[in-house]
């Protein structure tokens, strides 16, 4: 007999005077997993994380922890009573209670016990100093993990963390997520984190679920979801990107860089050929010649550079092609400041190239 998952969402939807905002989402968490729901504002990414946490409730679909049914449109478990713990951008500690009161706020039992599972947390966030301090007293970093250790301390089997680490500040956020995140994998806690920034995704999640206009678009570990995109949009969610448009031919798609394959598409078809700045190669002009074409790189290309910038760890040119004018960028490690004028070739890898039908999404960077 299977193991079912921790936290199973099926069919999950929730409209407001007629608009949906969570439109039939499904997907699970397994214990000791970071699921992360992935998206711009707007998208219904909280309003799950809501419903399932039972402070609101779905107009269709179920919520199963552990093979159990904790809600439905005809059963509702109390919010209290659902084993899940809540973390927010806001730590919202009691201003008015100790460390130790406020981490010890939701746990039940004789005070010794209490005490005791408050000392162990504390221990383990490193604040076991502070435990009669208050909350006025740390910093934002330090506040994060007391909020931590209260939501863990009931051992609840599921936590709903909403963008609880945007209000760091960015030296302290890397290392107190990473921390937050390996004592949640030693629990053996499920995680589902929304967020909205598509890097805090990569990092955290064991699978991300990239959620536009109330849907899941697509589910998937991250090296999957970054590398094989479902449309244009997907893509350009996670890093800018190069689109070269073109009208489909005999299942060909003729572009400045040659021909590419468009299988399954009829004649006529517009399609965009997105690829990310970091996957374009630079060449220098050679007196109007360029380099000789690979099977890997493809056709070279002949572009002039209309900016170049330096941006810390690599540098960001951009340029207009000589074969229709259109914009195209690429980054280069380090430092390159070629002057605007500057005649180069380009070349594109065919593998690192996604072919969509032109749809006229509009662009979500994260």
């Amino acid at each position: 007999m299977s193991i079912p998952p921790r936290l199973a969402v099926k069919g999950l939807t929730r409209s407001y005077g007629g608009r949906t905002v969570v439109d039939d989402v499904s997907f699970s968490v397994e214990p000791g997993h970071i699921t992360c729901l992935l998206g711009p504002s707007g998208c219904g990414k909280s309003t799950t994380l809501r419903m399932i946490a039972g402070v609101e409730m779905q107009d269709s679909g179920t919520i199963h922890v552990d093979g159990k049914l904790i809600c439905d449109t005809h059963t509702r478990v109390p919010p209290e009573k659902r084993s899940i713990g809540l973390m927010f951008q806001d730590f919202a500690l009691f201003p008015h209670l100790s460390v130790a009161d406020n981490v010890a706020f939701g746990l039940k039992g004789r005070k010794a016990q209490k005490r005791s599972r408050v000392e162990e947390l504390l221990a383990r966030v490193d604040l076991a100093r502070y435990i009669d301090a208050f909350p006025h007293a740390l910093s934002g970093g330090e506040q994060q993990r007391v909020a931590l250790a209260r939501a863990l301390a009931p051992r609840p089997r599921i936590m709903l963390m909403d963008e609880p680490f945007s209000g760091l500040d960015n030296r302290l956020r890397d290392g107190i997520r990473d921390e937050t995140l390996s004592i949640l994998k030693e629990e053996g806690t499920a995680v589902l984190l929304v967020t909205h920034e598509p890097e805090e995704a990569m990092r955290m999640a064991d699978e991300i679920a990239l959620m536009r206009a109330g849907k899941i678009v697509q589910f998937g570990a991250p090296y999957n979801v970054y590398n094989a995109p479902v449309d244009k949009a997907a893509a350009a969610f996670f890093s800018d990107i190069n689109v070269i448009r073109g009208t489909v031919r005999g299942a060909l798609t003729q572009t400045a860089f040659g021909q590419f394959l468009a299988p399954g598409l009829p004649d006529g078809t517009c399609v965009d050929i997105v690829i990310r700045p970091q996957h374009v190669r630079i060449d220098f002009d050679r007196a109007g010649r360029g380099p000789l074409p690979t099977p890997e790189d493809g056709t070279p290309a002949r572009a002039v550079v209309t900016r170049s910038r330096f941006i810390g760890k690599e540098s960001l040119v951009e340029f207009a092609l000589d074969y229709d004018g259109s914009a195209m960028s690429a980054t280069v490690p380090s430092v390159f400041l070629p002057k605007p004028g500057t005649p180069l070739w380009l070349m594109i890898r065919r593998g690192r190239c996604f072919v969509f039908p032109d749809r006229g999404e509009t662009l979500t960077p994260g």
